[in-house]
């Protein structure tokens, strides 16, 4: 009889042992590759856009969030490595890793931690956190690994937030506004808003990479002058002149790569904003349609994502250093002044001065960046711009993309060809400085050959 009772025992505890087991692999798929990460991301995209921050601030917003959840892969898998010790200021730190966690779940937490207290509408980012959570626990989480998952990844969001709150952003806010010269060549503010200069003092936010704002520094602009024969004269007509003559796919490439959070329509007396996404919102859109493109698990996914975003974040703070050492006045400010009183750009001009090309730089660094991880050729179509009313656009390459993105600054009248040219070149070498800095994996990124602009 005993021995009976025994095997019964034992039959019991084996199917009990089975049962657990199962559950185990169930739940433990309920994440795989990065698509809770991804739908996270667009909807932080939404937020921005809803809360209208400017480009450089976006920017910081993506990279802030997307390291958060890096920093919980690489403690789920010793190929990872962290960016504690690589990135400036970001001090190493330990996170009590006891017990059965989701990891998955816990870099999920992580990222919609410091998202949420970087942006100004946090209910719609919890609300989209919360509908996340909800499908997860009936993917068949145990309650005790779903909250402990959950608490790490807020423990490693409060030290992203610790890490960002002694970059300079929050002191910035007091500093003094922009102060628009008398000088002619400076830039002044542009109909309709006449808007006043965006982040004049981004240079003193600590970047993740370079050495200051300042490393990458470009040839200056042309000199300025109203003379019909010099050469700013002759930037300034060529603008004009490829403006007024656009055909309808040049007109395509520059609404496509707008990305303008600031414009304005205006109809009679009343004025109200066009929400748009920022450059670096769409290039992060390209980051994760990479990431779907080649089917990458969470853990890529989420390298790819902070990757691209340190490349962006540092891109605009190297742009924006020249911006404002040089305020140079826009071509629509010129245009109107010299050429013709009537004339206007087909896209908003952006409220800051014109060199470098912000779009330039950001660009080229996330091409550089893209290009380390997924290779070249690379085709990828471009859906980003769906959501607000453009059609696709298909690349072979991110570089091609970059390019396209840079001379639609041109199509779009906005900017003179050298703020395009150099700002590609200050964008590739804020991208290869980062790759040649930053190691994610045991592997060195290697930088991919480029022979397009020197």
């Amino acid at each position: 009889m005993k021995s009976l009772f025994n095997k019964l025992l034992i039959i019991a505890i084996t199917a009990f042992m089975g049962f657990g087991c199962q559950e185990n692999k169930d739940y433990q798929n309920a994440i795989t590759d990065g698509s809770y990460q991804i739908a996270a991301q667009d909807k932080l995209t939404n937020v921005i856009i809803n809360d209208i921050f400017s480009p450089p601030v976006a920017s910081r917003i993506y990279a802030y969030s997307s390291l958060a959840a890096y920093e919980v892969s690489v403690l789920s898998d010793a190929n990872y490595q962290s960016l504690m010790g690589q990135i400036k200021g970001f001090e190493k730190a330990q996170f009590d890793t006891t017990g059965q966690i989701y990891y998955p779940l816990a870099s999920l937490a992580a990222y919609y931690k410091v998202a949420t207290a970087l942006i100004f509408s946090e209910n719609l980012m919890t609300e989209h956190r919360d509908k996340a959570y909800a499908e997860l626990r009936e993917k068949g989480i145990p309650e005790e690994v779903f909250e402990r998952s959950v608490k790490l990844g807020d423990d490693v969001g409060a030290h992203v937030i610790a890490y960002y709150k002694k970059d300079n952003y929050h002191e910035s806010r007091s500093f003094e506004k922009y102060t628009v010269s008398n000088d002619p060549s400076t830039w002044q503010p542009t109909p309709p808003a006449y808007m006043e200069g965006i982040e004049p003092h981004w240079n003193k936010i600590r970047p993740f990479v370079l050495d200051s704002a300042s490393q990458f520094l470009t040839e200056g602009g042309t000199p300025f002058s109203t003379d019909p024969s010099s050469q700013f004269y002759k930037e300034a007509e060529e603008v004009f002149k490829i403006v007024n003559a656009l055909d309808e796919d040049q007109k395509d490439i520059a609404m496509f790569w707008d990305c303008n959070p600031y414009k304005v329509n205006v109809k009679g007396h009343v004025m109200f904003a066009e929400k748009k996404i920022t450059p670096g919102g769409h290039w992060m859109g390209i980051a994760a349609i990479s990431s779907k493109t080649v089917g990458q698990d969470w853990k890529g996914t989420s390298e790819t994502l902070v990757f691209t975003s340190i490349a962006i974040f540092d891109a605009f703070i190297a742009c924006w250093d020249e911006k404002y050492k040089s305020p140079l006045i826009r071509p629509e400010t010129y245009i109107n002044r010299y050429i013709d009183e009537d004339w206007l750009p087909l896209l908003q001009t952006p409220p800051f001065p014109e060199y470098t090309s912000g779009h330039s730089v950001a660009s080229n660094a996330a091409a550089e960046a893209l290009t380390s991880l997924f290779g070249e050729p690379f085709h990828f179509v471009d859906s980003t711009e769906v959501a607000y009313g453009l059609p696709i656009r298909e690349f072979d390459s991110f570089r091609m993309a970059a390019d396209e993105a840079a001379i639609s600054r041109l199509y779009g009248g906005i900017h003179y060809m050298p703020a395009i040219v150099n700002g590609s070149i200050k964008g590739k070498n804020v991208g290869n400085h980062l790759i040649e800095n930053i190691k994610t994996k045991s592997t060195a990124f290697a930088p991919v050959a480029d022979n397009s602009i020197k």
